[in-house]
């Protein structure tokens, strides 16, 4: 793959033995069309080579640049939450266990995602342009001297499990001389698999439909990736549209959430679907979504259960689950009965990162 790598500046960094970079570098979406992405790339302070690579694909923050992670205070540091007692950040942004890696010799890469920092909006959810993004940040990080090798593995979490989910089933060119060794996908969230399981799909066919950012940014991520074959009109009201356009780019997730269901209580409904375009968007869904090639490396699986219809539901982990197992996909599930998703990542990393490391 050429160069694609276009800027990149040191950044202080709270973690001991690092050294971290901001990069914009250049990407493209499913389509083949291209884009540019920000990110951040963290290694070992001092000479090294053939390094272990770590991708992190990051969870829900926001549909534009107010849900951008390393335009936030001190990115390269732990995972930090916005529900936790005393939190004072808008967004999660941050990577767990990042010091253990840094620590172990591994290069860390974290891409924002297409639109979160960069011109346009976001393709929320878009599992196979996410991954695209997780992978190419790794070419990129090969092209500054912090000694990362061609080989490397994924960890996301939400929207970033969906990522994971994709990034060992994106097509040969994206890798091109990378060799993916193995994904873990926590708590991943596959639209396709949601469509057809009690919740998003039911909420898209009723008439009363809540007005959740989640959802939200969903469908607008989706008329983002396909813009000739779906439109704001098939799903938004006029309110809802009017609301929207206002905040995408400088409202968080939870801001955003908080300002739709205002809206949605005051002045009436934010989504009301065209049915008749109902099976365009289903179609849309399942091309952008994971779980609809074989992987072409070993899945692993953390499953939050302790809130069974949490912010990515039990039933949707099960479900693809199932469906890589349908594929004759490699995938392995650990479950944590005592954690909710936003427990999960800081129960869960030693196990990732030991699994991931196995795979080399």
């Amino acid at each position: 793959m050429s160069n694609v790598l276009l800027h990149h500046e040191r950044i202080t960094t709270s973690l001991t033995g690092a050294i971290a970079h901001r990069i914009r570098y250049t990407s493209h979406d499913l389509h083949g069309r291209p884009t540019e992405s920000t990110g951040l790339v963290i290694a070992p302070d001092g000479p090294g080579e053939d390094r272990r690579v770590l991708s992190w694909a990051h969870g829900t923050t926001g549909i534009g640049d107010a849900g951008c992670p390393s335009a936030q205070p001190d990115p390269a540091r732990e995972l930090t939450l916005y529900f936790v007692e005393g939190s004072r950040t808008e967004i999660d942004y941050g990577i767990p266990g990042v010091q253990r890696f840094i620590d172990d010799g591994w290069v860390v890469v974290a891409t924002d995602y297409q639109g979160l920092g960069t011109p346009g909006m976001h393709q929320y959810t878009v599992n196979r342009t996410n991954a695209i993004d997780a992978v190419t940040i790794v070419h990129a990080a090969r092209e500054l001297e912090v000694g990362a090798g061609p080989r490397f593995g994924v960890i996301g979490w939400s929207q970033g499990g969906g990522t994971a989910a994709a990034a060992v089933e994106l097509d040969p060119a994206d890798y091109g001389d990378l060799e993916i060794v193995g994904t873990v996908g926590m708590s991943p969230g596959v639209p396709s698999i949601g469509l057809k399981l009690p919740g998003m799909g039911a909420s898209l066919a009723g008439t009363d439909i809540p007005p959740d950012a989640h959802l939200v940014m969903s469908l607008a991520g989706m008329v983002t990736a396909f813009p000739d074959r779906l439109s704001f009109d098939d799903v938004f009201t006029s309110v809802g549209r009017r609301v929207f356009e206002a905040s995408w780019n400088v409202q968080g997730v939870h801001h955003l959430d908080d300002v739709l269901r205002r809206a949605h209580g005051h002045e009436g409904a934010i989504l009301e679907v065209d049915q008749s375009r109902f099976p365009a968007w289903m179609e849309a869904f399942t091309e952008a979504s994971a779980a609809q090639r074989t992987p072409i490396a070993p899945v692993l699986v953390l499953m939050d259960r302790q809130i069974a219809m949490g912010p990515v539901p039990v039933a949707w982990q099960e479900g693809y689950v199932e469906a890589i197992r349908a594929l004759g996909g490699d995938i392995t599930v650990t479950e944590y009965p005592n954690d909710d998703h936003f427990s999960l990542p800081g129960a869960s990393i030693d196990h990732a990162r030991e699994w991931l490391a196995a795979r080399f």
